[in-house]
């Protein structure tokens, strides 16, 4: 045993001299995690609390115009800048080109007598068929005029999406309204009473949104959640540089070559290496755990919610950790020098977390990348972390993530030993 201890300390004094691989380990994953979430928390907010700032010009000065305005507020989307003056079309796309506003939404001359229109011929048509109303009606085919939304090229597709489903849905009330209108004067030869118009028009099924999770434990999940698992484990992961390195470094100066003339096995070199850098993944974890439960909240960031069962929380956390000291190891045995061990290490540890589901959701990826993201452990880390911190699992939830990660923590280990093997090196 008194090997193995020392063994331990000669990794751990290593690890101390190199200032970088700590930098890597420990400083960057806590700017990423810091930075990410940040930024996705203001996203979140611009999505589901905040209202999204668009520019809103009529050239209609009639009641469907004005009901279409009081429709886009009563959305709770939008914040709504109305410029005053005329304006050209050009004027309002260069108020777009230069950012005054990312969208504006131009209400053309006329809307509001088309609308009038089509809610005349919509209800003398369902008249005709229900054969209350024997004129002909006039044909439907004419070209109704357009609202137009412009936006800046920098807006994303699922901004504008959000937009368009508003806008959509505001257009639609002003036109239900009209066709309400028109139906009731056909029928009663008098103007429907307001209260019953708002009772037919504003009387919707209201819908409720939960989050499902384990044993009703709903907590609506935030950007924290989403983001201290994911760049806990590209941290775990980036030991890559400091422990490939060092194998490396053991292989070229000949140490393992010194390590087979004493009276040891080198599976003692290796098992010392997984278990201090295992404690290193342990202690970054910890670190990146405590930033979102404490920080965060001080900067104005949600706080991390730990789940219940902190059991399993440390297990993935220790399967998670001696998978990432398995794949260093590995690369570090195959690698010849340390430029190779650090350039790949690095770039592997990016493509991996990009199909495992860190840069990108799984549920966006297509379908090709299915079978390709169950290969990466990262994928696996994910979808563990995942079931405790947003499904709100336990252990048994999560234990058919944990078989995968443990089977390529095997396989890498096997890797690892038939490289060591196949070079002479044990």
């Amino acid at each position: 045993m008194f090997k193995l201890w020392y063994t331990i300390v000669k990794d751990y004094r290593i690890l101390t001299r190199d200032k970088i691989g700590l930098t890597l380990m420990f400083i960057m994953p806590v700017v990423l995690a810091i930075v990410i979430a940040s930024v996705q928390n203001s996203t979140f907010e611009l999505v589901n609390e905040n209202k999204i700032p668009i520019l809103l010009y009529s050239s209609d000065s009639g009641m469907a115009a004005k009901q279409l305005d009081t429709a886009l507020e009563k959305t709770r989307m939008f914040s709504i800048k109305r410029p005053a003056g005329v304006l050209s079309a050009e004027a309002i796309k260069d108020m777009v080109n230069t950012k005054d506003a990312l969208v504006a939404i131009v209400i053309p001359p006329g809307y509001s007598e088309e609308v009038l229109r089509k809610s005349q011929a919509v209800s003398k048509q369902a008249l005709k068929d229900l054969e209350l109303e024997k004129d002909t009606v006039a044909s439907g085919n004419r070209q109704g005029m357009e609202v137009t939304m412009y936006y800046h090229p920098v807006l994303q597709q699922s901004f504008r999406k959000s937009i368009d489903g508003g806008l959509q849905s505001a257009l639609q009330v002003v036109q239900s309204k009209y066709i309400v209108q028109s139906l009731y004067y056909y029928v009663n030869n008098e103007t429907i009473p307001d209260t019953l118009e708002t009772q037919i028009v504003a009387n919707q099924t209201p819908v409720k949104q939960e989050p499902v999770s384990k044993y009703g434990a709903r907590q609506i999940p935030n950007a924290t959640q989403h983001n201290i698992p994911a760049w806990t484990i590209f941290a775990m992961f980036f030991i890559v540089i400091s422990l490939g390195s060092s194998v490396v470094r053991e292989k070229i100066n000949g140490s393992i070559i010194r390590l087979r003339t004493l009276p040891t096995h080198f599976g003692i070199a290796l098992v010392s290496k997984q278990i201090t850098y295992i404690t290193v993944t342990i202690l970054q974890a910890a670190l990146i755990f405590c930033l979102g439960i404490w920080l965060f909240p001080a900067m104005g960031l949600p706080a991390l919610n730990l789940p219940s069962d902190i059991g399993a929380l440390f297990l993935v956390t220790f399967a998670c950790g001696w998978c990432a000291a398995s794949f260093a190891i590995c690369v570090g045995v195959y690698a010849s020098t340390q430029e190779q061990a650090n350039g790949f290490g690095a770039v592997s540890i990016v493509l991996l977390a990009a199909i495992g589901g860190l840069l990108v959701p799984s549920f966006a990826m297509p379908g090709s990348f299915k079978l390709i993201m169950q290969l990466s452990p990262l994928h696996w880390c994910l979808e563990a972390y995942y079931g405790l911190f947003l499904e709100g699992g336990k252990l048994k939830d999560i234990l058919m993530n944990i078989i995968p990660l443990l089977l390529i923590t095997l396989l890498l280990q096997f890797l690892a030993f038939y490289g060591l093997k196949r070079k002479s090196l044990i």
